[in-house]
């Protein structure tokens, strides 16, 4: 990556891979939080000049280490190290220095702060509207802060301490300190910086202190989530990756932790982003899904409002917490222009139960489930020809409104874009799942007329979309219908999505399965989103030929559901050797879809990364790698493994299923597996092609 960014909770910073917000060369660097930019400048200097990089590190995600240097050839050099977190709403820098010359030297070091408090959308050039201004600065022993007020009406403050005496603060924000140091001599000064809204704050902590804390929560992380163990390194790493990534992600606005969708311009709660994720945690973390559907439920929409595509039961797309949205400048208060994520809501609290056996959850959200099923009914099959569609309504709302949101993405084969209202096949699938799945819960309720009303429109959802969706030609389905209910024929990995919910012709399962794995859709890494075959396709597009992992692991759990696990596996094996030509091994928002005879991944020039689904993508390989699918109805187990090229034997600890945990490992073995249950406290029984497996000794 181009830039250095780390995140805690609700606050995250992006700078140069030097350390440096350069307020000439503004790029959206920054200390942000609520969509509100707290540091727009933040240089250092040594003897008024930029020091050199030497390395930028962001590898154990909750801490950035930058090394710099002011040098001198063949004679000697101070070296800087910027070591930052972020803890508890504070931003934390120590800057160490090092004297390598052969004598003293006495040097001057200057760092320089701004605030523009500007609302994320102004930053990236989205919007513009009407806003606040600052108040002033005001310097006290060791501090300065920049305050702000709002056309909201909020005051917001940069509060910027420091724990030595320095030389003098100008008027431009720039603190300088004199430094004397003998040679291998080292010392460090440490800053806090913490955005103030309203009066509310971060508490400052001791540097050490706040660091054992941050660094203790993530220790937790893992130990509190399944663990893996193999004898294929890159799998353990991305797996692991994946994890950190994760922890990273997660903010709490009010109702139980919910994954951000991405860094640095998307650290909000998402609609469809959001439920992916908390769908791919499952096999990882599914006490930290409740967050997810708790802070959905919360925002349901409640009322008709064309502004932001708003209707009574639909879930939320995204939502901004900045001054334009608090002030109405923006329909993301939240905005709603999103097709799928009302199904969503509905398969995620399903699977969900499964995973833990958590009816209590279930009643809980009972009535927004039952909302959720009222909106895809009406205000979702809004012609009444039985499909969930969307045409935008907001004038500043999104043309096409399920994953693929660019306005290019559902084109057909002559290359016109397809007129709206569209109906996507992934969405039919998700509103299948939801209401096929839901049905024998309900019936566990005692709600038994639901449960049957439930089912029939399943089942008649089913009939028809075989009829309507089926091209017969390609023996694949079409990416979605159009306005005047023809199909539109490009050949997409939408359909992917809907193996997951079990709703395809078994027969027609299979042609889907092969499709995607063949020499046009998959470029030896993934799964593309369109084939070159089709009108619209470019490797560089955003969604109409790129490579995006949570696209492909949505494929992967319907490849793994029906058994198909050749194909399965072949996407995981592509993935693996993707995440080699990334940072960290971290698997990239999206990348282009170039094939992979090129020897190595194109990165998408403007991804996102960390990124929510793409970090929980991993999750989903162990989970194909398992075969695994609980069943709390039941209170079974089904395990069904097949291992990547490669691994030979796999020890998954502590996945939480049911009422415990189920620690198990896997041996390649002539041609089959061997399955070592090493523990199950889950309260399910566990079944290999329909055999029970017992606990070993």
């Amino acid at each position: 990556m181009e830039y250095s960014v780390i995140k805690e909770g609700d606050l995250f910073l992006t700078t140069e891979q030097n350390g440096d917000i350069d307020a000439t060369h503004d790029k959206g660097y920054g200390l942000y939080t609520k969509d509100t930019r707290f540091l727009s400048k933040f240089d250092l200097t040594i003897n008024g000049e930029k020091p050199s990089l030497l390395t930028s590190t962001a590898s154990k995600n909750y801490v950035a280490s930058i090394r710099v240097m002011k040098n001198e050839d063949d004679v000697g050099a101070i070296e800087a190290v910027r070591d930052r977190f972020i803890y508890d709403g504070v931003l934390y820098e120590r800057l160490s220095f090092l004297n390598y010359f052969p004598t003293r030297q006495q040097f001057e070091v200057a760092l320089s702060f701004d605030a523009d408090f500007q609302d994320m959308f102004i930053v990236r050039n989205f919007r513009s509207g009407e806003v606040g201004e600052k108040t002033g600065q005001a310097v006290q022993d060791r501090s300065l802060s920049i305050g702000y007020k709002g056309k909201d009406q909020v005051t917001r403050e940069s509060l910027i301490e420091w724990d030595q005496k320095e030389k003098s603060v100008n008027e431009d924000g720039t603190v300088t300190f004199e430094l004397g140091l003998e040679p291998k001599q080292e010392t460090a000064i440490v800053f806090s910086i913490t955005p103030v809204i309203d009066g509310h704050k971060g508490t400052v902590k001791p540097y050490d202190e706040a660091f054992h804390q941050l660094e203790s929560s993530y220790h937790n992380w893992v130990e509190e989530g399944t663990k893996v163990n193999s004898d294929l390194p890159l799998f353990d790493d991305v797996y692991q990756r994946g994890a950190q990534d994760l922890r990273m992600l997660m903010t709490d606005v009010g109702y139980g932790n919910v994954p951000v969708a991405g860094l640095p311009w998307f650290a909000v709660p998402f609609g469809r982003d959001s439920l992916i994720t908390a769908l791919f945690m499952l096999p990882y973390r599914p006490d930290q899904v409740k967050g997810t559907l708790r802070t959905l439920a919360h925002y349901q929409g409640t009322k008709v409002d064309q502004n932001r595509d708003e209707q009574p039961g639909k879930i939320m797309h995204e939502i901004r917490f900045g001054e334009l949205s608090s002030t109405n400048q923006t329909p993301f208060t939240p905005y709603y222009g999103t097709n799928d994520a009302t199904a969503l809501f509905i398969v995620l609290a399903v699977e969900y139960y499964h995973w833990t056996d958590d009816i209590a959850l279930i009643k809980e959200l009972q009535p927004n489930i039952d909302r959720a099923l009222e909106w895809i009914n009406t205000y979702g099959n809004s012609d009444g020809y039985g499909y969930v569609q969307y045409a935008q309504e907001a004038s500043k709302g999104f043309p096409n409104q399920g994953w693929k949101d660019s306005k290019n993405s559902i084109v057909h084969e002559d290359g016109q874009f397809a007129d709206a209202p569209i109906a996507l096949s992934e969405v039919q699938g998700y509103v299948y799942q939801a209401k096929n799945n839901l049905a024998p819960i309900y019936r566990e309720l005692g709600l038994e007329e639901k449960a049957t009303h439930l089912e029939n429109e399943a089942e008649t959802l089913k009939n028809r979309f075989e009829e309507d969706f089926w091209m017969e030609d390609e023996k694949f389905y079409a990416i979605a219908l159009d306005g005047h209910k023809q199909p539109v024929k490009s050949i997409t990995s939408n359909p992917g999505h809907v193996l997951m919910s079990e709703m395809l012709q078994e027969e027609r399962a299979g042609h889907v399965a092969e499709r995607l794995v063949a020499e046009d859709l998959f470029n030896g890494y993934g799964v593309r989103t369109m084939t070159p075959q089709s009108a619209g396709y470019y490797p560089m597009s955003y969604h109409a030929g790129s490579v995006w992992p949570h696209d492909n692991a949505m494929c992967l759990i319907g490849l793994s559901r029906l058994g198909l696990k050749e194909e399965a596996i072949q996407i995981v094996e592509g993935m693996l050797e993707a995440s080699k030509g990334f940072e960290y091994l971290r698997l990239p928002e999206l990348f282009c879809g170039h094939d992979s005879t090129l020897g190595y991944p194109v990165p998408y020039p403007t991804t996102c990364s960390p990124q929510a689904w793409s970090a929980t993508s991993s999750f989903i390989f162990l989970q194909t790698v398992l075969g695994v699918q609980p069943n709390s109805l039941t209170k079974e187990v089904k395990i069904d493994p097949v291992l990547p090229q490669g691994m030979n034997k796999l020890r998954v600890e502590g996945m939480s299923i049911g009422e415990g945990m189920l620690s198990l490992t896997i041996e390649r073995n002539e041609g089959d597996y061997v399955i070592t249950v090493l523990k199950n406290t889950t309260g399910y029984s566990l079944r290999k092609k329909g055999k029970q497996i017992q606990l070993q000794s």
